[in-house]
């Protein structure tokens, strides 16, 4: 077993050695600090080794107390014990504040340290067993759920029962659970896909009420009831948020909204923006707006943005589901100048009846990640992933944005359009030139490609789709599959595995959240 590794940052820290000494003796793996400047870079070299940090409170230069922050920083998981001679009540008050873990008063004697390690430490381990043996007997009811025939509503019950296993595991750092996890996943996502695959059809056809409320049919089920009641509405659509990232940064939300509904609804196939987002604000599936607007459609082999004409749908949406005029507003955020002047307008927004808000930022992050080694690092798996995207809407305009709407009547809608996959397995598929790059779909003519690792769909116009060719086939990748031509097979394969990708198949794909928000 690893030792346990503890920072300890003092500037008397040469008169504690009789206590470092102790620790060692009780084997513990002590590396010191005399002063604030040393204890953080220290903590940024050794950060994944490091368990537990004692800072002293009144340390010259930087004290404990602007220590902290930094540490919190990089892990705010990690255990702090602030040591200070320091009794008034605000230095306590500001510790407590700061997320401190305990404090001990000076002078403090080893057996104090021991015990305060014990029942840290300790702590952390048995939550640790406790969330591993729940996980454990909860496991064989879950494996029974995802075999078990679940039709779409049991399925987003099964998905999210998958997503608070992860969130919990995060949390605890229970890794001993999280392999487990994974495959459970992954098994899902299999069954998942022969689900779609038998059910899609039915859910799309039109004349058809059956399954689950999809992109083209959410404004109009979830939405727009709650509009034009004398308390504007705000709907903010992240793009690319999945379930897991969303409950990530719910607890933000919450200090200043309530939940009043969290609902569900499917992307269409393919869950890209292209598609998904336009048929949420067109309230139509794609094959439908080409009819209807085809100067407004674009295929994917079509120069130009796919999505230019999100405002025009929404509008045509917008008539056609009210009997009274209702003020509405369309804002698309991609880029930080975007985000600035959203924060400087937040307010006037209230004097709307309906104000959408489209925010770009986890699409680029997807995207970028697959391009940007930094990204790549920083969002390596599903835990880091959804880690920074916390901390990117704890620090973006939209959160400073939402804060000043405290206080202030107003209904909050917040959701997606689709989410996306950590892709595993490539699969060969072979095509002509106007054969589409997307990773998770394609649509061409004469493909070639692993039958058991796709929905394929010779007739597009059965489930939605434009066709942009008369012998156009679209193809959808199963589970966490993504396609490769056979050239440069290799070097595409080592550059695309471990990246999010979205346009195919999947529960992290598919199933987006739709939450209803009061302000407190």
């Amino acid at each position: 077993m690893e030792k346990i590794k503890i920072l300890w940052a003092d500037d008397e820290i040469d008169l504690l050695k009789p206590h470092l000494i102790f620790l060692q003796n009780k084997g513990f793996d002590v590396v010191t600090a005399s002063n604030g400047h040393d204890a953080v870079e220290i903590y940024n070299e050794q950060v994944n080794d490091i368990d537990l940090v004692f800072l002293d409170e009144s340390m010259p230069g930087l004290t404990g107390l602007e220590v902290l922050p930094h540490i919190k920083e990089r892990n705010p998981a990690v255990p702090v014990v602030m040591i200070t001679k320091n009794e008034a009540e605000h230095v306590m008050e500001d510790a407590i504040g700061s997320q401190i873990t305990d404090y001990l008063i000076k002078p403090v004697n080893p057996n104090q340290i021991l015990l305060t390690l014990k029942k840290i430490l300790d702590n952390k381990r048995l939550v640790r067993e406790k969330t591993a043996l729940n996980y454990q007997q909860e496991f064989r009811q879950i494996f029974m759920q995802i075999t078990g025939g679940l039709d779409h509503t049991e399925w987003v019950d099964a998905y999210k029962k998958i997503v608070a296993w992860e969130l919990k595991v995060d949390a605890n750092q229970a890794s001993g659970v999280s392999e487990i996890l994974a495959q459970q996943k992954e098994q899902a996502n299999t069954e998942f896909s022969k689900f779609v695959v038998k059910e899609y059809g039915d859910w799309v056809a039109k004349n058809k009420e059956v399954g689950p409320v999809m992109s083209h049919s959410m404004m109009r089920k979830h939405i727009f009831p709650h509009v034009a009641n004398g308390t504007p509405t705000i709907m903010i659509l992240l793009d690319n948020l999945r379930y897991d990232q969303w409950k990530t940064i719910e607890p933000i939300f919450n200090e200043l909204f309530k939940t009043e509904t969290e609902e569900s609804f499917f992307s269409i196939l393919p869950t890209a923006t292209q598609y998904s987002r336009n048929a949420i604000f067109a309230g139509m599936m794609p094959a439908d707006i080409e009819k209807a607007f085809p100067d407004k459609w674009k295929n994917d082999t079509d120069e130009g943005g796919k999505n230019l004409f999100e405002d025009f749908f929404l509008g045509k949406q917008i008539e056609h589901s009210f009997r009274k005029p209702v003020k509405w507003d369309y804002v698309k955020v991609t880029n930080v100048s975007h985000g600035k002047d959203l924060n400087d307008n937040i307010l006037h927004y209230l004097n709307n009846d309906l104000t959408v808000i489209v925010y770009n930022f986890i699409d680029m992050l997807s995207h970028a990640r697959t391009e940007m080694e930094v990204l790549k690092e920083l969002a390596g798996d599903e835990p880091a992933y959804r880690s920074l995207t916390r901390s990117w809407f704890l620090h973006s305009p939209l959160w400073s944005a939402l804060q000043k709407l405290e206080g202030r009547p107003v209904q909050l809608f917040v959701t997606t359009d689709h989410g996306t996959i950590r892709v595993q397995r490539p699969s060969k598929v072979i095509g002509d030139r106007d054969t589409t790059s997307n990773l998770r779909y394609k649509v061409g003519r004469n493909l070639q490609y692993e039958p058991r690792d796709v929905l394929a769909e010779k007739d597009p116009g059965k489930i939605g789709l434009p066709r942009p060719n008369i012998s156009s086939t679209f193809i959808f990748a199963k589970e966490d599959n993504f396609f490769l031509y056979p050239n440069n097979y290799n070097h595409f394969l080592n550059y695309y595995k471990n990246t999010f990708q979205h346009g195919g198949i999947s529960l992290e794909e598919m199933i987006c959240p739709i939450i209803r928000m009061r302000n407190k």
